[in-house]
């Protein structure tokens, strides 16, 4: 077995692919020198900000800052006056809101949407207030221009507010660094309209670039007119990064979820990826084996399959960190990078999608998030164990299912010498959260070093922005 097992019990399985039929450590070798560079690119970055090439959307110098977000330090983006204003907005949440319902997109969505995942559930708005300790339900929106699913929203809202019986106060937490993303700020007005319409109290909480110059943004300034607090959305951090920051950590904040627990894990995954020895950086190893995957074995595909339903939203986030980071033009005329992102989730999966993994092209690779131990158990009983087919798992930990589910698919797809490796979490917490969705942050930089592009802009996001405009501006002509 080939592993990277860090102190804390987080576990890189990657024997099924750094192997004689796989990736060989004579491919690796033939890709030295790139790796040499990707590791000073690294230890660049973390000392000064700057990644070779970088420029910021307007086409100026624009420093990389998201290695400094573990560490809670006064010079930096996160520190503890940060903290304890996230930690007060929570507190104020818990005593006084009823219900949060948070707008944005991308990574202002997907990543706080991680964190209410695993710690809230799937039904976390069903419980009484006691069993969600005082803090408030939360809902997302502004993630798409539904109308069914916002008008869905606001009706559930007002029926809410109808059974509590008495005063009903609903937090808007506004996430956009310009003010001017549709899909939030349309969400936004129609939902806050349609709540003070029916007599509802509002809050709003304005999550946006935090300046006040001569570039300041349209959300921070009807924010300023509006008394509403603002929280930051940094420069330096793209939004596929800013779970990281005031931006993910809000959403954490509203319900109670560790945030310095989440950080802490992050800092010292982040101090396992600084060695410049593959073998002990998971991050350096995951990217080295993916990219020479990719170049050299036509594994351009990966499909990210956590095993459990908790998990389903981390495995999206990934989809928006791997494809707009690495779907790039290469530098120096070299061609074009990307590998693509699947979700999928087992056992759920393996229903569906694990007949092409299994014998479909031979151009994926099977990333598995395994637990441990999920700290519960439901044990399936005894009840028909007169068919044999049934007692074959009575008696048996429905965690305990999931895991062997998991080592099967993996068996089998090994078994046919198909590209996979295995992620374990000692446990689904705060802590190992923040370990893993590091390891992927910086993994994904060194697969940029090696690959060539610039993980940190979205050239491609900007195209389709330029047409949305006029479109849209002919629509209320019409």
């Amino acid at each position: 077995m080939k592993k990277i097992i860090l102190p804390s019990g987080f576990t890189f399985d990657y024997t099924n692919l750094f192997t004689a039929w796989g990736v060989t450590e004579a491919d690796v070798h033939t890709y030295f020198d790139l790796i040499a560079n990707a590791v000073k690119a690294a230890t660049r970055v973390r000392l000064t900000g700057v990644v070779e090439g970088h420029l910021s959307k307007d086409g100026a110098p624009e420093a990389v800052l998201f290695p400094q977000l573990p560490y809670i330090e006064d010079t930096h983006l996160n520190n503890e006056a940060v903290l304890q204003r996230l930690i007060n907005l929570g507190q104020h949440a818990k005593e006084s809101v009823d219900a949060v319902v948070s707008f944005g997109i991308g990574g202002s969505y997907l990543g706080g949407k991680v964190l209410f995942d695993v710690h809230c559930g799937e039904f976390w708005n069903q419980k009484t207030v006691a069993e969600r300790d005082g803090y408030p339900q939360l809902y997302f929106s502004g993630n798409n221009v539904d109308p069914l699913r916002t008008n869905e929203l606001i009706a559930t809202l007002k029926r809410s507010a109808s059974q509590k019986g008495a005063d009903f106060t609903v937090m808007l937490i506004l996430i956009s660094k310009s003010g001017s993303t549709i899909e939030p700020m349309s969400n936004f007005m129609v939902v806050q309209e349609a709540l003070l319409a029916a007599g509802i109290n509002v809050e709003v909480v304005a999550v946006t670039d935090p300046r006040d110059d001569e570039k300041e943004t349209l959300l921070h300034k009807l924010a300023v007119q509006q008394g509403w607090p603002i929280f930051a959305v940094p420069d330096g951090v793209g939004g596929r990064f800013s779970v990281f920051t005031e931006v993910g950590l809000i959403i954490g904040a509203v319900i109670g979820f560790d945030i310095r627990a989440f950080l802490e894990g992050a800092r010292d995954m982040d101090k396992a990826c600084q060695s410049g020895d593959m073998l002990k950086n998971p991050a350096l190893l995951n990217a080295i084996l993916k990219y020479i995957g990719s170049e050299k074995y036509g594994r351009i595909i990966e499909i990210m399959m956590p095993y459990g339903d908790s998990l389903k939203s981390l495995a999206e986030w990934y989809v928006q960190l791997l494809a707009e980071s690495l779907g790039k033009k290469q530098s120096k005329g070299k061609g074009r990078y990307g590998r693509t992102p699947v979700v999928a989730v087992g056992t759920t999966d393996m229903h569906a999608q694990t007949q092409e993994h299994q014998e479909g092209r031979l151009n994926k690779i099977v990333t598995f998030v395994k637990v441990k131990d999920w700290e519960t158990k439901a044990i399936v009983p005894h009840t028909y164990d007169e068919y044999k087919t049934l007692k074959a798992f009575s008696g048996l930990d429905l965690g305990a299912i999931l895991n062997t589910a998991l080592e099967a698919n993996s068996e089998a797809l090994t078994g046919d010498e198909r590209f996979n490796i295995t992620f374990e979490l000692p446990t689904v917490s705060a802590y190992h959260l923040g370990e893993f969705m590091f390891m992927l942050c910086w993994s994904i930089f060194y697969e940029g070093q090696l690959a060539g592009v610039d993980a940190f802009d979205q050239p491609g996001v900007e195209v389709y922005k330029k047409l949305l405009g006029p479109k849209l501006a002919e629509q209320q002509g019409e």
